[in-house]
């Protein structure tokens, strides 16, 4: 039951949300054990001004953060071990490159988790698991 905001430039908003939004779900299905149908982005278009991005750290040797910066924030209901979370952020970084054009420099990810008692999907109703599953 992930839950992501994705910071990316306003410039860029229109004709990269929806491939984003696409190569996002894909990836959080094929490697963070995610469901088809368990979706829930919001985009954040900034400015320039609004975004505040150093360019070098932790970019990588002789790299640079451009104007084309992204920010994913995972916020995920159930913990996704070492690998599961490298996975997601290798192939979310390779897929924006391929079809965008995206600097792998320019993609960042935070990843926090909560327990299900954290979330309220509808109708002010604490989640709980359905019986027999387990996270």
């Amino acid at each position: 039951m992930p839950f992501t905001r994705i910071s990316l430039p306003e410039h860029r908003a229109d004709t990269w949300q929806d491939a984003i939004s696409a190569i996002l779900q894909n990836t959080l299905v094929d490697h963070f054990s995610v469901p088809k149908d368990d979706c829930f982005q919001l985009f954040e278009p900034a400015s320039r001004r609004q975004r505040v991005i150093n360019p070098t750290y932790l970019a990588g040797e002789n790299h640079h953060r451009s104007e084309d910066f992204l920010l994913f924030h995972i916020t995920a209901g159930k913990p996704r071990n070492s690998y599961q979370k490298q996975e997601l952020f290798r192939h979310l970084a390779e897929k924006l490159h391929v079809a965008l054009g995206i600097s792998p420099a320019d993609v960042m990810v935070v990843v926090s988790f909560t327990q299900p008692e954290d979330w309220s999907f509808s109708h002010g109703e604490m989640f709980k698991l359905p019986q027999g599953v387990f996270l």
